[in-house]
This record gives structure tokens, sequence and C-alpha cells, in this order.
């Protein structure tokens, strides 16, 4: 579906490599208000339909369509894009069908980790005119602020797990495992793996019988182009049903998606949600 606004040649134009999730409709809609276009490439099983009805054009592709996703942005005279929105992991040994130019790009690998396959993803777009920004880039108000956001303030014994789990997550993170953890009384009950957070919430919530403490951050090599930790309404609905108390993420590097909407939930259900930087002293 199409909305153009205006001459095609007197707009900025941006190129959106969407996977799923809300991150790339909000993506979309602040872009627009930035006065970009948007073209966007999705991912047929990964990324929202809805997502038509808030860019200027779409192209569908399958996972591993590496040189359709290349030929999609040049034919909209696109040379800056954005990855925005995750692939789920399980879904890279059910339906990947990868065309010669990925295999051509998985072949360079030494290594199949994510950044690894990110930055030569990034780099066989540059080699076509096509840069990849930091996935920050026009998310201006939706990125996550330092400080308590939430009505609950985290009681003495909520930051010590905040605290706990806030080192965990970094280790992790170091490892390329994942970017979340679940911690109760200085216990690590869950690691994101390939389930994805809302998967090891669920776990993690569940092997804690209530009380739990979920911490999200980034990688600390973590690539800004690639993965910025997102959070949103979904997220409060899992962690209300399993009956965890906090959400610690970091500031600057993570985005809550429709936030007034998240707020609100976590509010009701007596959420707490925290942003942190650095090393986290309280």
């Amino acid at each position: 579906m199409s909305r153009e606004a205006g001459s095609a040649t007197e707009a900025r134009r941006i190129g959106l490599i969407a996977g799923n999730g809300r991150f790339p409709v909000i993506f979309a809609d602040n872009a627009r208000r930035l006065g970009y276009q948007v073209y966007a490439v999705a991912h047929v099983g990964e990324t929202e339909p809805e997502l038509a009805d808030h860019v200027d054009r779409i192209h569908w592709i399958k996972i591993g369509q590496l040189n359709k996703l290349v030929q999609a942005l040049k034919s909209e005279g696109v040379t800056e894009a954005v990855m925005l929105g995750g692939v789920k992991k399980t879904h890279v040994f059910t339906t990947v069908r990868p065309d010669f130019r990925t295999l051509a790009m998985a072949a360079r690998l030494a290594i199949w980790r994510d950044d690894d396959i990110l930055r030569e993803f990034a780099a066989e777009l540059e080699r076509e005119g096509i840069m990849i920004r930091e996935s920050t880039f026009g998310l201006e108000g939706v990125l996550v602020e330092e400080g308590v956001l939430s009505s609950r303030k985290p009681t003495d014994k909520e930051w010590e797990d905040i605290r706990y789990g806030w080192e965990v997550a970094r280790d992790i993170g170091r490892l390329d495992i994942g970017q979340c953890v679940v911690v109760k009384d200085r216990v690590v009950v869950a690691v994101e793996a390939v389930e994805g957070t809302d998967g090891a919430i669920r776990r993690g919530g569940e092997l804690a019988a209530g009380g739990a403490v979920v911490v999200k951050r980034s990688k600390p090599q973590q690539d800004l182009r690639f993965d910025l930790p997102a959070v949103g309404p979904r997220t409060i609905e899992v962690m209300r049903s399993v009956k965890a108390n906090v959400l610690a993420l970091e500031a600057g590097r993570s985005v809550l998606l429709d936030r007034a909407e998240m707020l609100q939930a976590a509010n009701r259900a007596g959420i707490a949600i925290v942003g942190l930087r650095g090393d986290v002293h309280r």
C-alpha cells in the first residue's frame, strides 16, 4: 500500500528493513513527522502487515532474500536505511530460504554470531551504496531516560536484584547470548536465548513464582545499528501474567514502544520501571 506525500525528488528518503514487533511502525511514524519518505522492506511471517499503512511504499520478501532486499531499496533511490525489529531465531532454522547472494555472504563468515552476521550484512549493503544508520536515528522521545519511569519505585530488596541482574546481563551480552535476564533473590532464574525476551520473562517468572526482576540491556559490544533493546505493552502483559515486579532497562540505548500505553499498564499492575546507565550503585 502506498501513501506518497509530495514529490519523491523533494523529500528525504530513508529505507526501513523491518523485522517483527511494533518498533518499525513507531519508527516510520516518527521519520515521516521529521519529513522523510519511508520505503520499507518487510519480511513475510515476521513484519506486522499494518506497517504498510505507515510507509510510503512497502516491498515484501522472505527471510534470506538478500538480493531482492537490495534491489527493492535501490529501486526507491534509497541511500540510507535502518534495521528495526527482530527476526525470531527459531525461524532461522525453519523458514530461511537463502538466495545465492545470502549464501555467498554466509561463506565469508568464520563464525555465525549475531553481530558478525549483521555487520557483514551492513557491509554488503554499503557496497551497494546504502548506508545503515544507527537504530536510535529519529527516535527522540522514544528512548528510555534515566530514573524511575513508573509511579511505583523499586524496594530496597528489588534494587539488590536489579544491581545483580545488571551485571549478569552485561556478562551474557558479552558472550552474545541475549539481552535479558530474570532474577529473584539474587538468583538467575532465566536467561534470554532463542525464545526472545517475552519467552524468557514467562519462563523465569513461572520459575520464580512471583516477585521476579527483569533486566534488559544492550551488549557491551553492541553495534547500535542493530538489535536495539525494545519493550512495550506486550512486555508488561507478560510480566503481569507471571507476577513479575520490576523492569530495568538501559537508558539511552533502549526503546519504549507505545510509551503511554506501556506506562499506564505498568502502573495498573504495580510494576516498577527504571532506566539505568553505567554502574548501578543505588
